[in-house]
């Protein structure tokens, strides 16, 4: 759900990854990217794929920590279990 939030709203999609200072830079891009789609211009088609690759980024690093942090926890618990059964 999140990637698809990232793809059509990259801003809100940073944002709910708490992320809130990322989330303002990413929607001045993401606006003057959609702006520039409206104008004949090329640039505005890579700013907007920018702003959408930089909040996918964003939520896949989300999702990495929290993996990380489950690994972590896990590890110290072992480890106490491990020096309560010594």
């Amino acid at each position: 759900m999140m990637y698809l939030l990232a793809i059509l709203v990259p801003p809100l999609a940073i944002l709910f990854a708490g992320r809130p200072f990322q989330a303002v830079f990413n929607f001045l891009l993401w606006v003057l990217g959609l702006v520039l789609l409206v104008m004949p211009f090329v640039p505005g088609l890579l700013t907007w794929a920018i702003a959408v690759g930089w909040a996918v980024l964003v939520v896949r690093n989300r999702r990495m920590e929290e993996r990380d942090r489950r690994l972590v926890e896990d590890a110290v618990v072992r480890q106490r279990m491990r020096r309560a059964s010594l």
